[in-house]
């Protein structure tokens, strides 16, 4: 009988904390839903007995009589007899896949939507905050895997291309800006975010993927210097990859103005791969408005007074944030992980009442998010995920390139 992807995921988890105590109670949801999308991948702390546990709660009934000499099913892919039912699934895996990648500080999947549209299946996700990987399942069908720190580089599933979009805060002109305020570190120095490129490295160095598919932001590339870029172009060839980089501004693609460097390392030295054109007239805020929008998203008479007090303030010293209402007729600046706290960097006007933020719906077309993408979580969550993510439509744009390198190879 065919279950929904709720149904197996439920009875797979009770099933296997009843059964394994011991195991990793955290990651029980993220086992379950990487075997359900993969039975034949080995996937991180699923020992061969849960296997064959999951394979058994699972395994629909048999004629004994004429499977007596059959390879047990923990030994060979039992995918097509696994019956679930994906169509309640935005985004679910893709049935004959051309390709494989990992999706590695995953966020909300903008990486995976375009990875999955050029043919590719994903083996293995990881993502720390708890919302965001709400939000990914619900999408995607799949809960990442927490801390990559924590997972042992040689149980991630061997892949063609390694996918991330690694934390930017410690080189964002904003990240670096507020922590010389608070005297902390950034950069690589920040241990719980800038270090997290080496965990890239540490996969690459073992799981050999074919290319990496990195983005960050644009000051990365003039972080300290250029010494922090340099280490990371330098880590990357050590490994044996090409490397190369552009900055590339989405607003041609997406109504918002978001520069980000993209990076490609690709195997060998392999020299096959070239960025993409991404120009044109940019496009404008106007046309990825709702209609009507609730008075909820209406910003108090107090902030909106204390943006513009600022406003004029930092306007006479000639330095700190500026807060206007948007230009409709061209792209919005850049949505950033904060925006959900006063929306100062992109306020609606409103016709006899004060500016606006976006709404969550609205952040996610800023994106270029599909719009049966599902926002699963409450407003300030959900502009934190959309300012931390990627923008897909350009994502989409360097993947049909990387692809065609990728495919022209085998």
């Amino acid at each position: 009988m065919i279950k929904t992807y709720s149904e197996i995921k439920r009875l797979l988890v009770e099933s296997l904390l009843e059964a394994f105590p011991q195991a990793e109670g955290d990651e029980i949801e993220a086992m379950s839903t990487h075997w359900m999308q993969s039975q034949s991948q080995t996937i991180p702390f699923l020992t061969p007995s849960m296997r064959d546990h999951c394979i058994a709660i699972l395994k629909p009934p048999q004629p004994t009589k004429f499977h007596l000499k059959t390879v047990r099913e923990s030994h060979e892919p039992y995918q097509v007899q696994l019956p679930i039912d994906w169509e309640d699934i935005p985004f679910p895996p893709v049935s004959n896949p051309r390709f494989t990648f990992i999706d590695l500080f995953a966020g909300i999947g903008g990486f995976r939507i375009a990875m999955q549209e050029q043919g590719g299946k994903c083996v293995f996700s990881s993502e720390w905050d708890p919302y965001a990987k709400k939000t990914y399942e619900a999408n995607f069908a799949e809960v990442p895997y927490g801390d990559i720190r924590k997972i042992d580089e040689n149980s991630i599933p061997d892949h063609d291309i390694l996918c991330a979009g690694f934390p930017c805060q410690p080189f964002s002109l904003a990240g670096v800006s507020a922590r010389n305020s608070l005297n902390t570190a950034h950069g690589f120095a920040c241990e719980t975010q800038g270090t997290l490129f080496f965990d890239i490295a540490r996969i690459m160095s073992v799981k050999k993927p074919k290319i990496a598919f990195l983005e960050n932001v644009k000051n990365l590339v003039r972080h300290d210097d250029g010494k922090t870029f340099a280490v990371i172009k330098n880590t990357i060839e050590s490994l044996g990859y090409s490397f190369s980089y552009k900055l590339i501004d989405s607003s041609p693609l997406v109504p918002q103005k978001r520069v980000r460097c993209y990076m490609v390392c690709i195997r060998n030295d392999h020299t096959g791969f070239q960025f993409p054109i991404i120009d044109g007239p940019p496009l404008t805020l106007r046309t990825i408005l709702e209609n009507r929008v609730d008075d909820s998203f209406t910003i108090s008479s107090r902030l909106w007074e204390g943006h513009q007090r600022r406003t004029k303030r930092n306007l006479a010293r000639g330095t700190g944030f500026t807060a206007f209402c948007a230009n409709l007729d061209k792209p919005s600046n850049t949505i950033v992980a904060r925006y959900g706290k006063d929306g100062k960097e992109c306020l609606i006007p409103q016709t006899r009442k004060n500016p606006r933020l976006l709404t969550p719906r609205e952040c996610a077309r800023l994106q270029g998010f599909p719009e049966i993408f599902r926002i699963t979580t409450a407003k300030t969550a959900a502009y934190r995920q959309f300012g931390n993510s990627v923008a897909v439509p350009v994502i989409r744009r360097l993947a049909k390139n990387i692809v065609k390198v990728l495919l022209d190879r085998k």
